[in-house]
């Protein structure tokens, strides 16, 4: 048995090799009861608090902080171990790999953890996350890289030669794509301005539709048609663009023409028949109702009115509701609505040509 003990394996004898890997069970079970008891009791105090920090510290423990420790128990029990310098500086390169790579995903949960925490006081907490995600994306970008040169620097590497290559490289990358760096700070002007956001009815130029996806290039607008339009961010923040989210009530200008046959009578009543009809239609203000205009070929009366309401199907029902209740009322009263026509007058001179 202690020959075999004594056997060399890889430059260390197997007593030192089992001596290793016993290290390493010991250190990984004590973290793994350590890990347990620390969860329990973020747990409990969860139940007794409303705040989901507890619970964004136990997803750190489990996604970041545990394997790194166990990486560590891993390295604790290899430092036991004899291997020429080569294979020392190896591990020791991997070794910084991964705990900045953990550093980092501690790091950005910590950043997403905020961000989001920060957007959880809006009543659209949701929609506004949606959208943060975008600029997540961004962020961890350059959280990564920054976190990758002080791993260079760490290394022993000149990381000054690299961040002037990667600044003149910028330089040239950013000269050919200018269109693409301009939606993205569109991006950034979209999400901190608000000039819209998902779910918003909007109005660009002809086309009009519901915003439902704001990218970091691109925003994607779902037209009344039922297609996609694809706008880039750049286009949007330039154009005049209406928003209809906001709108608390639509102002409706509605004219009616009737013949120019109409009594006095009729024409003086009418006024008042547009202002009941639409005074007695739920949830609409009158504003007014005038006798406008002496058309070409009709007299035209001008009505104004409020739908307290922003969905366009509700306006439209209730604009329906006025129009059907106009034309019911004008028949009652024997009031006929106008239509293109011409009427022609002939002379005696005229009438006797034509009999000629």
């Amino acid at each position: 048995m202690t020959d075999f003990l004594n056997q060399v394996f890889l430059g260390n004898t197997v007593k030192t090799w089992l001596s290793a890997v016993g290290l390493f069970l010991v250190a990984y079970i004590l973290v793994r009861v350590l890990k347990n008891i620390v969860v329990s009791y973020l747990k409990k105090l969860s139940e007794k608090t409303e705040t989901t920090f507890d619970d964004f510290l136990v997803e750190v423990l489990n996604r970041s902080i545990v394997p790194a420790v166990y990486v560590g128990c891993g390295y604790l029990a290899f430092t036991y171990l004899e291997f020429s310098d080569k294979v020392h500086n190896a591990i020791k390169i991997a070794l910084m790999f991964v705990f900045t790579f953990y550093a980092l995903r501690i790091v950005t949960s910590i950043i997403k953890y905020f961000v989001y925490k920060s957007l959880d006081n809006y009543d659209d907490s949701e929609v506004k996350k949606k959208q943060a995600r975008g600029m997540l994306v961004i962020i961890n970008a350059v959280v990564w890289f920054l976190g990758f040169v002080f791993l260079l620097d760490n290394l022993g590497h000149d990381v000054t030669t690299i961040i002037t290559g990667l600044g003149i490289g910028g330089i040239a990358i950013a000269l050919a794509a200018q269109t693409i760096l301009g939606d993205l700070f569109s991006y950034f002007v979209i999400f901190f301005d608000r000039p819209f956001e998902i779910g918003d009815f909007v109005i660009v130029d002809d086309k009009s539709g519901t915003v439902e996806y704001i990218g970091i290039k691109t925003t994607r607008i779902r037209t009344l048609k039922g297609d996609l339009l694809i706008c880039s961010n750049t286009d949007l923040t330039n154009a005049r663009l209406h928003n209809y989210k906001k709108l608390e009530k639509r102002r409706v200008v509605f004219t009616v023409g009737v013949l120019y046959e109409t009594t006095q009578e009729q024409v003086e009543k009418i006024p008042s028949i547009l202002k009941k009809i639409i005074d007695d239609v739920e949830d609409v203000d009158f504003a007014r109702s005038h006798f406008s205009n002496y058309g070409a070929f009709s007299l035209d009366f001008e009505s104004v009115y409020y739908v307290n309401a922003n969905d366009y199907d509700v306006y439209m029902d209730k604009q329906q509701e006025i129009y059907t209740k106009v034309f019911k009322a004008f028949n009652e009263e024997g009031i006929g609505f106008a239509y293109p026509t011409q009427t022609v007058y002939m002379g005696k001179a005229d009438v006797a040509r034509g009999n000629a």
